[in-house]
């Protein structure tokens, strides 16, 4: 070989060598209890402090917080546990419910566990990158620690063949699903497609009740299915007082019942993000007063 030659084929290879994604990593697991998939990097990037709502503070859910919190509880300790939908109206606390059930099982003694000491390790991934979610399945399986993996927001659109991985995941395949990982997703859709999507397939399909099948079987594949609606009045007040109990306002009930149906009515509706963005901007007005 021309030695000319040599130097630039090597610079060519060290090129390449940088072009590539890094082998998947579980380095630094020790440092939190949750993390940020990010495939393009190979790890997972920790999350010190987790945003979330006190359990307490999520009203109008009661029964969603039970089912949630009994499924994660169990599999924290070991036990039996399903994978979980949470679907339906905007702002009833689907995600919030999720980051709370999270923290509550890793309380010890009434107190958050020491950081990478916890029971469950919470880990999200983006909707963009759930084609990488069987490798993120089988990076965690070799782990001692047990794992959410979270999507929130889930849903597919026309020509999104991503379902069919997310299926298949869900079922295990041949290696079963690992035991020591969750798959939790909040959606705004009952069946994570449109409805569109699923009758436009079917027209097009020889077998139109199979197409439909293939579609909707897809949300069958998580054991636990809970369901938020839009919540009445009542239930938006006792929203709006949970949270003005916890930061303390120094305002009557009346005022803040007219204040707080004044911003429903502003916003077009009533639910649990509306009434914590209310109470913030209230919190914000009470505290610059003199």
């Amino acid at each position: 070989m021309d030695q000319t030659t040599l130097p630039v084929l090597e610079r060519i290879a060290a090129a390449l060598e940088r072009l590539s994604p890094p082998a998947p990593s579980l380095a630094g697991l020790e440092q939190a209890d949750a993390f940020i998939w990010h495939p393009g990097l190979g790890r997972l990037t920790p999350v010190a402090h987790v945003a979330h709502v006190e359990m307490g503070l999520l009203q109008g859910i009661d029964r969603q917080r039970q089912m949630l919190l009994d499924n994660t509880l169990h599999f924290a300790h070991g036990l039996p546990a399903n994978n979980a939908m949470l679907w339906g109206a905007r702002g009833m606390g689907k995600s919030s419910l999720v980051k709370a059930a999270h923290a509550q099982a890793n309380l010890e003694d009434g107190r958050p566990a020491p950081q990478g000491r916890g029971r469950l390790v919470l880990v999200e991934i983006q909707r963009e990158d759930l084609s990488t979610l069987p490798d993120l399945l089988a990076l965690l399986r070799e782990s001692p620690r047990r794992f959410i993996v979270f999507c929130d927001d889930l849903s597919f659109e026309r020509e999104d063949a991503d379902y069919k991985a997310l299926k298949s995941v869900l079922d295990g395949g041949i290696a079963g699903r690992p035991h020591n990982v969750l798959f939790y997703a909040t959606s705004n859709r009952r069946h994570l497609m449109p409805r569109e999507m699923i009758e436009n397939e079917s027209s097009t399909a020889i077998n139109t009740a199979e197409a439909t099948e293939e579609k909707v079987s897809l949300s069958d594949r998580f054991g636990l299915w809970i369901g938020f609606h839009n919540c009445a009045q009542d239930t938006f007040m006792e929203m709006v007082r949970a949270y003005a109990r916890e930061r303390s306002l120094p305002i009557g009930d009346a005022d803040l019942v007219r204040r707080a149906n004044a911003w429903s009515l502003a916003r077009g509706g009533r639910s649990g993000r509306v009434a914590f963005q209310f109470i913030e901007d209230l919190s914000a007005e009470l505290s610059a007063r003199p």
